[in-house]
């Protein structure tokens, strides 16, 4: 059971591979042995949702087992108030079979204790290439040699047919998956305790993403969804800051991928040239998942965070002088503490200003072991949900007239499911899975999940679209995303 983000959907898929490999069989249902439950920590919302996922698998009878970011954030702590529940680490997920094989047994595994994951690398990027004795999760390609220590990277027994192969088994269907180019985080934001428990930055050598994408491509998938903690530093610790445009036309090229997506960018770390890449190469999603978080430079500097709303509307006319039909989303966070309503009136004029395509809107909560919740000027629950909901409307009528402004386009969709009646459901290149809108799509010929398809817009419902197949046959219309002549995505 995943719970979180689409980073940990990658965990999910290396652990059920380590398992099969270790003679498990996943399975659904009530006659599962053991439930292990991938947990969200991120923040207080998640954490319960965590809590509660785990409670109501307890109920089932099965032996429940805790593992992701509440698990690895808390470790002894959540394991004494959760009995229920037994608690892994990440550095369990190597041998996650012998650690089930022993909770199957009847064994109370011991519970980690919590430790900040950024000192077990290398202070300096530069000296984390080929770091042993740290599991990263979603980093491993079965059958490779850990480096200085000679141990294949797979569990006793078992090795792959012949050389190294991807260590994923897909949970879920249809044509879109993510896939992590890198984990952990080396920024300092006074709100985040993610780094402390993911660790520092550890980017995936290119040649293993390559490898994955073309095995993904051959289990049905048409999209690429680049995730980390923060794309726009891939490559840095491989002595590389321009790899990842480097890296985009590579997994465009792979057959089979029609589109790739990135996500994750820091606007602080977003490079020209990749602007340039992401919105002129073939295959790669003009689309920018900025982490905008504020738009008041003092909020911003209490955050430490760069940027202020003049510098962000610089960024995406940037963009969109490069690609103006380009997509752009970001979450904000509101009622940090100290924020004042000229703050929020410089937040306000942004999102008025900004024309993004999607916008997540937050309020505020401390979380443990950060600075931000030690600062002063605490804003009450009451005001905090006062602004959200006057931010959330805002927001809300931004994102219907973005999508108005898109009808008569033409855009690429990607058909991920059929609702009859020559009725589809996808998304155009503007449209990321699970967090943005969709398109729904009319055709006068049979189309199927994974099918590439032109349509003109010809309306809009909130930020979701409607659409039109354009003639020809699917898939054969070109790859979807950069600019092409006479062409609007």
């Amino acid at each position: 059971m995943t719970l979180g983000c689409a980073r940990n959907e990658v965990d999910s898929e290396e652990l059920a591979a380590r398992l099969e490999a270790g003679g498990w069989t996943i399975t659904e249902g009530d006659e599962a042995s053991v439930v292990l439950v991938n947990t969200c920590g991120f923040i207080e919302a998640a954490k319960q949702e965590s809590i509660d996922e785990l409670l109501g698998a307890s109920s089932s009878g099965a032996q429940v087992v805790a593992a992701g970011c509440l698990a690895e954030r808390y470790g002894a702590g959540l394991a004494e108030a959760l009995p229920e529940a037994q608690v892994l680490s990440f550095d369990d997920y190597g041998d996650i079979a012998a650690r089930l094989d022993g909770v199957l047994a009847g064994q109370r595994l011991p519970a980690h204790q919590p430790r900040d994951r950024r000192r077990l690398l290398p202070l300096a990027p530069a000296g984390r290439s080929g770091e042993s004795g740290v599991h990263t999760p979603g980093h491993g390609m079965a059958g490779a040699i850990i480096p200085d220590t000679g141990i294949p990277d797979l569990p006793p027994g078992t090795a792959p047919a012949s050389g190294p192969r991807t260590l994923r088994r897909r949970l879920a269907g249809g044509p879109v998956a993510p896939l992590k180019i890198a984990s952990g985080c080396d920024r300092r934001c006074s709100f985040c305790a993610i780094p402390a428990f993911r660790g520092a930055f550890l980017s995936r050598p290119p040649q293993d993403l390559v490898a994955e994408a073309a095995w993904l491509a051959g289990q049905g998938v048409r999209e690429l969804l680049l995730v980390s903690e923060n794309s726009t530093s891939y490559g840095k610790d491989l002595g590389n800051l321009r790899l990842l445009e480097e890296l985009l036309p590579e997994l465009a090229a792979v057959p089979g991928i029609d589109r790739v997506r990135v996500s994750y960018l820091q606007p602080a770390e977003l490079r020209p040239g990749l602007v340039e890449v992401m919105t002129s190469t073939p295959g790669v999603a003009p689309y920018f998942d900025l982490s905008f978080q504020h738009a008041s430079g003092s909020v911003l500097r209490a955050m430490r965070r760069f940027g202020d709303r003049e510098r962000f509307c610089e960024l995406l006319a940037q963009i969109r002088r490069a690609c103006p039909e380009a997509g752009v989303r970001s979450n904000f966070i509101v009622g940090f503490p100290g924020e004042t309503e000229d703050d929020l009136a410089e937040l306000q004029r942004f999102l008025s200003d900004a024309g993004l395509d999607a916008i997540g809107v937050f309020g505020y909560s401390d979380e443990e072991g950060t600075e931000a919740a030690t600062l002063g000027g605490q804003l009450d629950a009451g005001e905090i949900a006062r602004r959200v909901d006057d931010l959330a409307d805002l927001a809300d009528e931004v994102m219907a007239q973005r999508a108005a402004a898109r009808i008569g386009e033409t855009a690429e969709v990607l058909i991920e499911e059929s609702l009859g009646r020559g009725r589809y459901v996808g998304r155009a290149a503007h449209q990321a899975p699970e967090v943005d809108g969709t398109t729904t799509v009319r055709a006068q010929r049979r189309l199927a999940p994974g099918d590439m398809v032109t349509v003109r817009v010809t309306g809009s419902d909130g930020v979701d679209l409607d659409a039109e197949a354009l003639a020809g046959r699917p898939g054969v219309s070109g790859r979807a995303g950069g600019r092409r002549p006479a062409e609007k995505h």
